[in-house]
Parts: C-alpha cells; structure tokens; sequence
C-alpha cells in the first residue's frame, strides 16, 4: 500500500490559505486541521476544508475520562472527517468507549491513537515520571491502543519498524516529523526524510512547514509525493 502524504493546514482560518489550497488540490488528497484553526474557527473550518475537495484528518488528540471522549466523538462525527486522533495515554477505558461511539455514530472513521508526541525525547518523558525510552513506550501504548480497537496510531518515524515488527499489517501508521533532507527540524527532534519514511512502512507523513515555505507549496508537495511513490 502506497504511502500517502497529508498536508498541515498551518493557519488560523481556512481563508489564509484558500487560494493556495485551490492549488494544490490536484496534487494533495489529504489535509489535517490541528486545534489552531479547530479553536479559532470551529467546525466550519472542517466543512469548509472538504468543501474544497481534501479529504481530512482532524487533529484533536482527544484526553478526558470516557463518557466526554465518546460524547466528543459523536459531536465530531457529524463532520466529514476521515480520521481523529486521541491520546492512548488516556487508557484503556478511554479507548473503549471511544471505539463504540466511532463504530456506533461514524463506522468510517479512522480512529488514530497519538502514542509520544514527536516533540519529546527520553528526557522530556522522564521529567513527567516515564522512565521507559520513547520507542519502548511507543510501542506499549501502540500495542494497547490496537488490543481495544483503534486503527492507527500517529507516531515518530522512528519508531515505525518497532511497531511493524508487533502490529497487525492493517494497521495505518501516521508519521509527523518528516523533513525533507533540505528542510530544517524546527520543533521536532525524532525525523526522517519522506523516502525513509516510506521505505520504514509509513501509512501517511504528515508535512507542513516545508511545503508552506516552499517557492511554490505545488512544487514542494509534487515532489514529496514522487519520492512516496518511489519508495511505496
């Protein structure tokens, strides 16, 4: 299965980037909208966002007890969203219910469990009582959300042969943290580039500064896209 690229929506409002977008529809399918422009906008950024033909991944990384997750994941099933992501941190119970509200309001829904967050190293996870290293919990976490019922996790790009290695081959790993070799880190530490990415066994990368400040964003996702392609 082919690695697909989804393009970060690094904007406030849809409107910033609406032309640009119009662009890049022949070229990009998948867009994820983050909390910034989930908060600032509400859920018309969604519709608005489909409206323009993308297919979307709503970034929310859901964290709560049970009952307000399932009942978050109703509300947002409304909208026409292809995946959601919640903490596997949030346990199993959390997890549980949020499968049965997906299954039961929104059986298409891909829901994605977010494991570490690509920004924190070993350090980072100590500071907050985590003495496993970042792939170990990873994978612990990746292996609970899957047991429950989710169908993907969002994970560093590091830790893809860890889990290819003990997940079902169905599962989607979604990988941020991927620079093109010319490209600087800015706030992520655990990268890889969009062709090791692939070769490792990414579902989707997730890119968003280097195609934005890119000459021309249409250009920079092409040739994303055809180093995937090579490497799928």
């Amino acid at each position: 299965m082919p690695c697909e690229l989804i393009l970060v929506l690094d904007a406030p409002s849809p409107r910033d980037v609406t032309p640009a977008l119009r662009r890049l529809a022949g070229t990009v399918t998948w867009v994820k909208v983050g909390l910034e422009m989930f908060t600032a906008c509400g859920p018309d950024c969604v519709r608005e966002v489909a409206d323009l033909g993308f297919n979307v991944f709503l970034d929310l990384k859901l964290h709560d007890i049970p009952n307000t997750v399932a009942k978050s994941i109703e509300s947002v099933s409304k909208l026409p969203i292809g995946m959601l992501t919640l903490h596997t941190g949030g346990g199993r119970e959390m997890m549980a219910w949020a499968v049965k509200a997906q299954q039961q309001h929104a059986p298409k829904l891909r829901l994605l469990g977010v494991t570490v967050l690509t920004s924190m190293g070993a350090q980072d996870l100590s500071e907050v009582g985590v003495t496993a290293a970042p792939e170990a919990q990873v994978v612990r976490l990746g292996k609970l959300a899957i047991d429950v019922g989710l169908r993907g996790l969002v994970c560093s790009p590091l830790e893809l042969a860890p889990l290819r290695a003990v997940l079902p081959a169905d599962v989607a790993l979604v990988t941020p943290g991927i620079r093109p070799r010319e490209a600087g880190l800015d706030d992520q530490t655990r990268v890889m580039t969009p062709g090791e990415a692939a070769r490792a066994g990414s579902s989707f990368i997730v890119v968003g500064r280097p195609i934005w400040k890119a000459p021309d964003p249409v250009i920079a996702a092409a040739g994303i896209i055809a180093q995937l392609k090579s490497e799928s």
